[in-house]
């Protein structure tokens, strides 16, 4: 059939308006196992070819990281379909072939092994006994890229991908080893699905508090109770990446490794200077040494223990966390714990203050290094001025932290710390006196290590005590006894159970430093007022129900149980989302009630949750 001049216009006009395919999902494609990291320091890195799995389930996504970075559509549902999936699974769902595969001359299918070499990097590590890095890093996982998306760029990379030259396990039995081989401590390459839940429930409520923390974009099941995690940040690297070049005396590595990580702070408008800046090193320190001293204050007023160490392993390099395995959020101040790691005990909550300040003189370290081309000893710089400045700023977060715990909006904070500092502080001594009571039994043995167990829940004291003293004049005070029995923890023995004379005396004259801390804020507003803010946002922040790390161990073992029975990977992402959701104790953005997350629920989601919410109160005074 012919057509005219005017009919093959017609007919191209309708060709053109056809809707052609848009995959949504291309994105995925920039993820392709190329790191400028590897470019930049071949000599820091181990590479490794890699297969493709062709076994595995998505079993946890999240889509609100992915909406964040820009690789899932702003309006996608949080919902896995097949294509999402696939895609999923043949970025992610990999495998290295390693030393052992290669020696043993392993068969693969050649289709299924990708183009690029991925990274594996080198790092210090407190568990090798080369303390020069030459021997250790990234053993059981692998770096899978980076992403450009929403203005910033996103370290990707993925742990139980199999054990790297790195692993513990593989320098000790110096041979190359098969990945699932368990014969040598840290060295099967594999990694359990209990711990990557673990680490994406509690990565993101510690990002829902903003606290800077490795997220977990993605879980893998491989079955038989393994999988892979892929995690996300904007700057995934550890002071550790760094200490390898100093500890080596590689000055030309450390320059091209700090230029590099200066250089991301900047691209992603964390750091408002960049490698061209004539004082690019000295604006480093400065920075880190504010972020280090803000990050070591929160641990400590908020109970998180992260085995900081020498090493600068368990941390990012930008102050944040790493690695969940030791990582526990405490109900009460358990400042004796240690964890046992077969060969060593770690160090406690009490001493993550004086080990962050001595990652901040290393990089006053690495700072002169760099400066002036000779490497001080650490001991002539144990007076250097950032130490003092630590000081500084960990103080004053210390105290703002303490304040907001208490209830106190951003405004009354900054206040009370300009006008009313030594109020502040006298309170705090008071805080201090109680949340460091420790029982009168000796420190004992417990699963993962030993603990001596604190006594008093001060979370407890600070959620009712402006409930109580709402009707109370300022010479009227609660009864000690009252507050006490109300702040003792339940397992307590008998002996810490009988209140003390001091503790009764230091119990008023804490309720007398409490009402001199209203009565500062007070200015236009009357006392009543102000005690009504404070209760409000107390009730939120110091909620009853606040997660511990046996919390967190337990509502894991739940969520393995639901996928045993049969529950859909979906049905139980949905109660881990709303569990997470509960525990964003924020006043504007949290819920005082975790009842309002079971709205709109169905019968079974709320019956799982409301079990979940029964573990965590259980454990809510534990490690």
């Amino acid at each position: 059939m012919k057509h005219g001049k005017r009919g093959a216009a017609k007919v191209l006009k309708q060709f053109e308006r056809q809707p052609t395919f848009v995959d949504p999902y291309s994105k995925f494609d920039q993820i392709n196992g190329q790191h400028p990291w590897m470019q930049e320091l071949k000599n820091a890195v181990v590479p490794y070819k890699v297969r493709e799995l062709q076994k595995g389930k998505v079993t946890y996504f999240n889509y609100d990281l992915a909406r964040e970075m820009g690789l899932i559509e702003k309006n996608h549902p949080n919902k896995m379909t097949k294509d999402l999936e696939k895609r999923v699974l043949k970025t992610f769902n990999i495998r290295i072939i390693n030393e052992y595969d290669v020696k043993n001359k392993m068969m693969f299918d050649l289709k299924t092994v990708k183009p690029n070499e991925h990274m594996a990097t080198r790092y210090l590590q407190l568990q090798h006994p080369n303390r020069q890095g030459r021997t250790s890093g990234d053993g059981r996982g692998i770096w899978n890229g980076i992403f450009k998306g929403n203005g910033k760029i996103w370290d990707i990379s993925s742990r139980g991908t199999g054990v790297t030259c790195l692993a513990p396990g593989s320098v000790e039995s110096n041979q190359p080893i098969r990945t699932g081989d368990e014969s040598f401590g840290y060295g099967c390459g594999l990694l359990d699905l209990d711990e990557l839940y673990g680490t994406a429930i509690y990565s993101e409520i510690f990002h829902r508090h903003n606290i800077l923390t490795e997220r977990i974009l993605a879980i893998i099941d491989s079955g038989k109770g393994h999988g892979i995690g892929v995690r996300v940040g904007s700057n995934l690297f550890r002071p550790a990446h760094l200490f390898t070049f100093l500890k080596q005396n590689d000055l030309i590595g450390l320059k091209k490794a700090v230029d590099f990580l200066i250089q991301r702070q900047f691209q992603n408008k964390d750091w408002d200077f960049d490698i061209h800046s004539k004082k690019k090193y000295d604006y480093m320190l400065e920075n880190l040494c504010v972020n280090f001293a803000k990050f070591a204050a929160r641990l400590d007023v908020d109970y998180i223990f992260a085995w900081l160490d020498w090493d600068g392993d368990n941390v990012l390099f930008n102050a944040g966390i790493i690695d969940y395995g030791s990582i526990r959020q405490f109900g009460v101040r358990h400042d004796q714990y240690r964890y046992d790691d077969v060969d060593r005990f770690s160090t406690t909550l009490n001493e993550q203050k004086s080990k962050t300040k001595f990652l901040v003189q290393v990089f006053a370290q690495i700072t002169e290094f760099l400066k002036t081309g000779n490497k001080p000893s650490l001991q002539l710089l144990k007076d250097h001025p950032i130490l003092k400045q630590f000081d500084t700023h960990f103080n004053h977060y210390h105290l703002k932290y303490r304040l907001h715990n208490i209830g106190y909006q951003k405004n009354d904070q900054e206040y009370l710390l300009a006008q009313h500092k030594e109020t502040v502080e006298k309170f705090e001594a008071l805080f201090k006196y109680f949340e460091k009571q420790k029982t009168a039994k000796k420190i004992m043995k417990i699963p993962d290590g030993i603990n001596r167990p604190a006594i008093f829940n001060m979370r407890s004291l600070l959620r009712e005590l402006p409930v109580l003293l709402k009707n109370k004049d300022l010479q009227t005070f609660v009864d000690p006894k009252f507050l006490f029995d109300l702040m003792v923890v339940p397992s307590a023995s008998r002996i810490d159970k009988k209140m003390t004379l001091i503790q009764s005396e230091k119990l008023i004259e804490f309720q007398k430093v409490y009402k001199e801390l209203i009565e500062s804020t007070r200015r236009y507003r009357s006392f009543a007022r102000v005690v009504d803010e404070i209760e409000a946002r107390s009730r939120v922040i110091n909620r009853a129900d606040r997660v511990t790390g046996n919390g967190i161990i337990m509502v894991v073992d739940k969520v393995m149980n639901l996928m045993k029975r049969g529950f859909s990977h979906e049905e139980v992402q949905k109660v881990v989302d709303s569990f997470i959701q509960t525990q964003v104790l924020l006043p504007k953005e949290g819920l005082d009630d975790p009842e309002l997350v079971l709205k709109r629920k169905s019968v079974t989601h709320k019956k799982l949750l409301r079990k979940i919410f029964s573990i965590v109160k259980a454990y809510k005074d534990d490690i």
